[in-house]
This record gives C-alpha cells, structure tokens and sequence, in this order.
C-alpha cells in the first residue's frame, strides 16, 4: 500500500453564472457565518479547561479545519474557473450549457442539461460534461444516436432536441 494518492484526473474548468454564483455564495455563508460561529465555539469550550478530553473543544476544532479545506478548495476552484454565460455559435450542436432532450430505448424522454463539474445535480438534470453521457453527447445533433456505456452496460439514446434555454421556454 502506498501512501501517495492517485493524481486526479483533470476537470473541466467551464461553469456556469449560476453555478458560479452557488459557490460564491457557499464561500461566503462559510466564510462570514459559519467559520465565525464555529470559532466562538471552539473559545468557548477551551476557555472550560481540559482540552484533551472536551468533546465540544476536539469537535469544534474538526469542524474548523473542515471548513477551512473547504474554503481553500473554493477559492482556488474559483480562481481557476472559467464562466460560460453566452451561447456557443453553433446552437444545433450539444456543447457546455446546451438543455438535451433524450429518448432512451424504452421510448422515455430525458432531459439533461450540460454543466460543469462543480455543478452537477442530477435530481435537477444537470450532468457533468466529464460524465461518460456528457461526453457522449458532446458535440452531436438533433437526430443523432448516442450510445452510453454504464455500469450496467450499453445504453442507447436518441437526441430529440438541443436548446440553450430550458427546453419548454420560449
């Protein structure tokens, strides 16, 4: 067993506005909110005596670094993104930021919206585009046969439609 990690594989540095906008804002909350409360805590429980065995002082000071590695992350995630706000040139081709209406084998519709990696949610039907379905569908046109592989095998997709609004608005 080794004690260096495996180098991560390289993300793809595009985002959204909104997406951006999310991880500003959760650097803020934890930055003037959260990592405030969390130091008066840790003060707090310190201030009651033995360190070693003070569950709120052990717990606190976790928390604290938690936030902190979390912090560092966004700010240099922040630093390195690229914000995507206008459409590509060529709107019949799925690229970063297309809405993609899919039919699967079984004759369901799918709709998937292509983001970056720091803003999937796939509840919401936003995929990474360094999924193995975003990059399947990277590139092609309304029409076009997309074939997935997953875990659980080959899947099979058919492009219906490519907006760069929400599919369905004007």
């Amino acid at each position: 067993m080794s004690r260096h990690r495996q180098p991560e594989e390289p993300r793809s540095n595009y985002i959204t506005p909104e997406g951006a906008r999310c991880l500003r804002d959760e650097l803020d909350f934890l930055w003037r909110i959260e990592r405030p409360k969390v130091t008066q805590a840790v003060s707090e429980a310190a201030a009651q005596g033995d360190r070693s065995e003070n569950a709120d002082y052990i717990y606190g000071k976790r928390r604290l670094r938690e936030i902190d590695r979390r912090v560092r992350h966004l700010t240099l995630r922040l630093d390195s993104v690229k914000v995507v706000s206008a459409p590509p040139t060529n709107a019949d081709r799925v690229f970063f930021g297309a809405w993609v209406r899919l039919e699967n084998e079984d004759g369901n519709e799918l709709v998937y919206r292509i983001v970056g990696p720091d803003e999937f949610d796939l509840p919401r039907g936003f995929i990474s585009m360094d999924s193995p379905m975003g990059r399947a569908l990277m590139g092609k046109m309304e029409g076009d046969e997309v074939v997935v592989q997953r875990p659980a095998g080959k899947a099979e997709f058919t492009i219906l439609a490519i907006s760069y609004k929400p599919i369905g608005e004007p």
